[in-house]
């Protein structure tokens, strides 16, 4: 089955997507609707000459024509390959860069994209030279809905996050991703089988992101349900907006990286939650990144007053690779914390979902012990077939059926926790540290910005030395900012024993993702480079000159 087939399939006219502004008005766009406008755009497709199997490129906010764009694809028989929109206008210059290097890499034929984000890629498509150019829906046109949908072996092809390399393009199946849509909804059944009838969920997650579209959105449509959605600027504007509408729709479930969490902790205020209710809300998914401790304590013990349950808090595993969902924490069941012969402890991520299977592998593949760390390598029904076009890059990691993550971790009654990123391991005298584990320590001292700290190993003889990377928060004193590297460096000594220098940075300078993980090598190589900097200032003169510099690199649509 397809994803454009069960489109077809949904008869209720009262569900879709709803559309939620930072003066929380709501528009709504009914899945039957949706079905009836992405077929005109599949029918502008072919009429473009875009082929079946071909990607097109889609460049948008959370808006209706993401959609309408994206089922428009599929029910075209092409394959939608999402991106992410500058929203970082100050790092244009390398926004530009990694854009052309993913639409060359998915070879996209064609680029749709807003109206107001067309105005900025003109460099990303002057580099690139899809076939097709980059249009907008209306001037993409008009036409009648088909009537015979085309069929692509490939759904989607959705970029891998690039935390420790470049975004790789991930190809996944239709059968992909139906079949996490289908574990999701499973779970959530199995569990809370009274509430089967409108498991409803509210997201702020972006749409290139596969928590946002596949862990969301497309469990939504399977269910035929109401998904309620925020634009990820207008939730880091005003995080109260997630949780008030959760509380509006009484949506049961609802997905954030850790470091969300933290921010609502610590920015909503009582009277922004005024009447919220929160009990509605059973399965907190928190995955993307590190899942840390004081995270959520934080988070449970500052909303339990408004109805916020601690065992809703689900740490969960899951890559791009896999098309999403590889581990869940027991939706009803308190938290659990597993301890290394190390010492340091990390948070259980939970066990496989139906179907998947997780093992540990030294570093010649031979499995260890319970405890023991190593390698993840997973095997399941929803595996990407591969980076497209990248066989050799497929061969490294794609294995007997098995997939190497790249992950270390451990398992504890068959249960995953996560060590970090084996690229990411720092190595002291020797022996092997988690940046995640060292991060942990400092992430309550004040003046630090949430979540915005790095801690890497800087070259050093034979060995490495510790380096930590804070960025400090906007709003901290002189005084506190003074403070802050003395602090982080106090605090690393205590908990871990380990020496430290710390470098106190300026807001938004640490190098992220896309979808908002910090990017540990790259910040190491600015470091070395003397090139970690803050983003430029984009004041209007520099916007109208990257909007001018945008216009006459834009290509003549063909």
């Amino acid at each position: 089955m397809t994803i454009w087939e069960t489109l077809d399939a949904i008869e209720r006219t009262d569900r879709g997507l709803i559309f939620v502004d930072r003066r929380e008005r709501e528009t709504r766009l009914e899945w039957v609707q949706l079905r009836q406008e992405a077929r005109c755009v599949a029918a502008s497709l072919q009429r473009k000459g875009v082929l079946p199997g071909e990607r097109v490129a889609l460049v948008y906010r959370t808006e209706p024509d993401f959609f309408r764009a994206f089922f428009g694809c599929l029910y075209a028989g092409a394959v939608p390959t999402p991106l992410y929109p500058p929203v970082r206008l100050g790092r244009l210059e390398s926004y530009h860069q990694r854009t052309a290097n993913m639409l060359t890499s998915a070879d996209a034929v064609l680029v749709l994209a807003s109206a107001s984000i067309r105005k900025l890629l003109g460099r990303s498509i002057r580099e690139a030279k899809p076939r097709h150019g980059c249009i907008t829906l209306e001037q993409l046109g008009k036409s009648s809905p088909i009537e015979a949908p085309r069929t692509s072996a490939l759904g989607l092809v959705q970029f891998s996050s690039g935390t420790t390399s470049q975004p790789k393009p991930v190809a996944l199946s239709h059968r992909a991703l139906l079949v996490q849509g289908r574990i999701i909804l499973d779970q959530l059944a199995e569990s809370f089988p009274e509430s089967r009838a409108s498991h409803s969920g509210v997201s702020w997650l972006p749409l290139y992101h596969d928590m946002g579209l596949i862990g969301c959105v497309i469990p939504a449509m399977i269910h035929s349900t109401d998904l309620v959605l925020i634009r990820p600027e207008d939730f880091i504007g005003r995080p109260a907006l997630w949780l008030r509408a959760l509380s509006r729709h009484k949506a049961i479930i609802s997905p954030a990286p850790n470091f969300a969490y933290g921010l609502c902790a610590q920015r909503i205020r009582d009277e922004e939650l005024d009447g919220v209710d929160l009990s509605s809300w059973r399965v907190a998914l928190n995955g993307a990144e590190a899942v840390q401790e004081h995270t959520l304590r934080s988070f449970s013990n500052r909303f339990s007053k408004f109805g916020f349950r601690e065992e809703a808090m689900t740490p969960v595993y899951g890559l791009s690779e896999a098309a999403l969902a590889v581990c869940f924490s027991d939706f009803k069941a308190p938290r659990k914390t597993h301890q290394l012969e190390d010492g340091t402890t990390h948070i259980s991520l939970g066990a496989p979902l139906p179907g998947f299977e997780v093992a540990i592998r030294d570093s010649q593949g031979s499995s260890v012990g319970e405890g023991e760390s190593g390698r993840i390598w997973i095997r399941g029904p929803s595996l990407m077939e591969g980076y497209l076009n990248q066989p050799e890059a497929t061969a490294e990691i794609l294995v007997d059926g098995w997939l190497n993550t790249g992950d270390v971790g451990c398992l504890f009654g068959g249960e995953l926790s996560v060590i970090g990123r084996a690229k990411d391991l720092i190595i002291l005298n020797g022996k092997n540290h988690s940046p995640a584990t060292i991060e942990a320590s400092i992430v309550d001292l004040n003046g630090l910005r949430d979540g915005c700290v790095a801690a890497v190993g800087v070259p050093h003889a034979d060995s490495e030395r510790l380096v930590l990377l804070v960025e400090h928060a906007s709003q901290a004193t002189p005084a506190a900012i003074e403070q802050l590297g003395p602090l982080c460096t106090q605090r690393i000594l205590e908990d871990h024993s380990l020496q430290a220098e710390t470098v106190v940075l300026r807001p938004g300078t640490l190098p992220r993702t896309s979808s908002g993980k910090i990017r540990r090598r790259a910040a190491l190589t600015h470091l070395l480079n003397d090139s970690l900097l803050p983003p430029e200032s984009m004041g209007p003169l520099k916007l109208l000159s990257a909007l001018w510099d945008s216009r006459r690199s834009m290509p003549r649509t063909p």
